[in-house]
């Protein structure tokens, strides 16, 4: 009989604690709806406490997720407690994460308590939110770093209260595979009431083993794994989705009965989302979905997965969403032909933004000779993840050399009104910027730029990633062209039309949660 392991994704959560990774209320939704359609259990959409950012965007998300549990972190105070219902009220399978540390470290420098108040707390946070949701899952926060015995009394003490799923996380990345899965099962074995809740691990990746002891868990009694695309979360990250769900699939000779709901042909394509939403570039030789992952250079390795595909591929690239027929339209096809394609990729635009990509799409396809995938990739997701345009652009031409000034000239478009102007800058990129600079009214600062070309070959699409600070603000941006300084243009304009977006939506600023 099948055990199906539950995965908890905690991309939107803590992943966003990840620096650099912060998302927008458009973002955060844009990748939950992604995460429902790869079919993951429960998805952490926020920490609702934390800003009236995160509060509408856990709302938000619990308004539009139709099949999995929509769940809000919330520290053990009714306060937090409230307000985490409030935004989950939506939610056809709200879940409320409330979390309390444990270990001595904590209750002697952070909470300055006693087991016995910890205790407590634990029994009446779970107790009160239990009063208005049934789902309740407790965290005892540096678990792995906690006394077994109170860590145990902890556990007992939540499930009385009514929590229905109790995590066991390794906080700061400090637990090793064998120790970690002997605490698990210590748990499994000793908690009295441990068959009216499911153990679940959330683990982090600091000594590079988050992985690792998520799987050592499983093999010793956890139901449900707290995880993230790519890996990504604070200071090193956390367990990641794609590594975890492809062990269980590719070893079931070892993990014999377990199995996830997980749509592994949304792997890739979840990977590369978060990847160009937060700007956190995927290393090439990542697991599963690195650039490297299913590449072969070494003569032997060719010649050996030429004679036999599994001499040297253990998985096939088709089982996380990569496909090997690459060319697939051209500059002759037609919106009909586009749209079908982009609904086997899994978009499904409005009419609107199907034909701001088609028109994209044709301006490319007359460039390119040959598109592939990850090209329609990037225009869709320039089109379904971007702020509004308060200015287009309309035209630019740079001028720049060994012994020239670099000069841009840029025309940008504002609803009936068209302004241009000019600037000279260091290179052709900062030449660009700075007349942007000039036309919006908006000096930004470039922190961050980065360059990466989305398929190969001379006529390869550039995907540019920039971010730009302002006033206090920082925002991202990104923009993908054959010409990368126009690439360059556009995410620097994406990235001052979201400076303009938020102008009017100021939020006060996100704390950082002391949590798992």
């Amino acid at each position: 009989m099948k055990n199906k392991i539950l995965i908890f994704d905690t991309t939107l959560r803590d992943g966003e604690q990840s620096p650099g990774a912060s998302m927008d209320i458009r973002e955060k939704l844009e990748v939950a709806r992604q995460l429902e359609r790869m079919n993951v259990d429960v998805i952490e959409a926020g920490f609702p406490i934390a800003s009236v950012g995160d509060f509408e965007a856990v709302k938000l998300v619990s308004k539009e997720m139709k099949r999995p549990i929509v769940c809000g972190l919330s520290r053990a105070l009714k306060k937090d407690i409230d307000r985490a219902i409030e935004a989950l009220r939506p939610a056809k399978h709200p879940r409320v994460h409330i979390f309390l540390a444990t270990s001595k470290i904590h209750m002697q420098y952070k909470l300055k308590k006693a087991e016995s108040e910890i205790l407590k707390i634990a029994r009446e946070s779970v107790a009160y939110a239990k009063k208005h949701i049934k789902d309740i899952e407790f965290s005892p926060e540096d678990a792995s770093r906690t006394e077994p015995e109170f860590l145990k009394e902890v556990v007992e003490t939540v499930i009385d209260a009514g929590a229905t799923t109790v995590n066991i996380p390794d906080t700061v990345g400090y637990a090793i595979p064998e120790k970690y899965g002997a605490l698990i099962r210590y748990l499994k074995e000793n908690v009295r009431n441990i068959d009216k809740a499911v153990i679940s691990v959330h683990c982090h990746n600091d000594l590079g083993l988050a992985v690792a002891n998520s799987v050592s868990a499983i093999a010793n009694g956890a139901g449900q794994v707290e995880c993230t695309i790519n890996g990504i979360g604070e200071r090193a990250g956390n367990a990641s989705l794609e590594e975890i769900v492809m062990i269980l699939k590719t070893r079931n000779d070892i993990f014999k009965g377990f199995t996830t709901g997980i749509n592994t042909k949304e792997i890739y394509r979840s990977s590369r989302l978060v990847s160009q939403i937060t700007g956190i570039m995927v290393q090439p030789n990542k697991a599963i979905v690195g650039a490297n992952a299913f590449a072969h250079e070494s003569g032997i390795h060719q010649d050996g997965f030429l004679k036999e595909r599994t001499t040297y591929e253990i998985m096939l690239p088709e089982s996380i969403g990569l496909t090997e027929s690459k060319l697939v339209l051209g500059k002759h096809s037609g919106r009909h032909a586009f749209k079908d394609k982009l609904e086997a990729m899994g978009f499904t635009l409005s009419e609107e933004d199907l034909n701001k990509a088609f028109e994209r799409f044709k301006d490319l396809a007359d460039k390119k000779k040959a598109l592939y995938d990850e090209d329609i990739q990037a225009i869709i997701s320039d089109e379904i993840a971007n702020v509004p345009e308060t200015y287009q652009l309309e035209y630019m031409s740079v001028s720049s050399g060994t012994k020239t000034v670099p000069t841009a000239t840029v025309r940008l478009k504002k609803g009936d009104e068209v302004f241009e102007d000019a600037a000279c800058g260091d290179g052709p990129v900062d030449a660009v910027c700075k007349t942007i600079d000039r036309i919006t009214g908006i000096k930004g600062k470039l922190s961050n730029y980065s360059l990466r070309a989305v398929t190969s070959g001379k006529d390869a699409v550039g995907e540019v990633f920039v971010r730009v600070d302002s006033e206090g603000q920082t925002v991202s941006g990104r923009g993908a062209s054959t010409d990368i300084i126009e690439a360059s243009a556009k995410a620097y304009l994406n990235a001052i039309n979201h400076l303009l977006f938020m102008k009017g939506k100021k939020q006060p600023r996100k704390p950082t949660p002391m949590c798992d």
